[in-house]
């Protein structure tokens, strides 16, 4: 018997900016951000994300958007999601989570992603003194594979990664750390 098709708990909609999202997506840990979604211990649950931008990094040749990203509302997260014991007590601070991904991949009509450097004048990073000035590569999934359009020649194993998977700190550990 096939296995159960996972439960949707934070769908996603690319036409949407992270804050219209029916489950708004957020950039921070805090516990006051209240669970969009709840899931049982055992369960197999899906959840979709946008890129660490939410968004506004385009599929072009322009790297505009990147010299003039705002770095205010990066590293959007999807979630909280709140994880319930078999008596339906959800977890605590200093709870052991094991997390187990079962399926990793782009969402479909989203095979993409991009590397770039940031322009000197919107925070520069470790290779601003080669590279001063934006500039962006895309990068198109074939398979397992990637190759971009801007650097012709270059395939490699492009396998996506998770992002961030973490937990939100008590408000006790939040006070001590403030």
């Amino acid at each position: 018997m096939a296995p159960a098709t996972p439960r949707f708990v934070v769908p996603i909609d690319l036409k949407k900016n992270p804050w219209e999202q029916n489950a708004p997506l957020h950039n921070r840990w805090h516990p006051h951000i209240p669970h969009v979604a709840a899931v049982n211990t055992g369960e197999v649950f899906r959840v979709e994300m946008v890129d660490w931008t939410g968004g506004a990094i385009k599929d072009n040749d322009s790297a505009l958007d990147i010299k003039f990203l705002d770095l205010s509302t990066v590293h959007y997260l999807s979630g909280p999601i709140r994880i319930l014991d078999n008596d339906g007590v959800p977890a605590q601070p200093g709870d052991l989570l094991a997390v187990e991904i079962c399926n990793l991949g782009p969402l479909p009509g989203d095979e993409w992603g991009f590397t770039a450097t940031f322009d000197r004048e919107n925070g520069g990073g470790f290779l601003t003194d080669h590279f001063p000035c934006a500039t962006k590569a895309i990068w198109y999934f074939e398979g397992i594979y990637a190759h971009s359009p801007q650097i012709p020649g270059v395939r490699f194993p492009g396998l996506t990664h998770p992002g961030i998977i973490g937990t939100a700190p008590s408000m006790e550990l939040l006070n001590i750390w403030n």
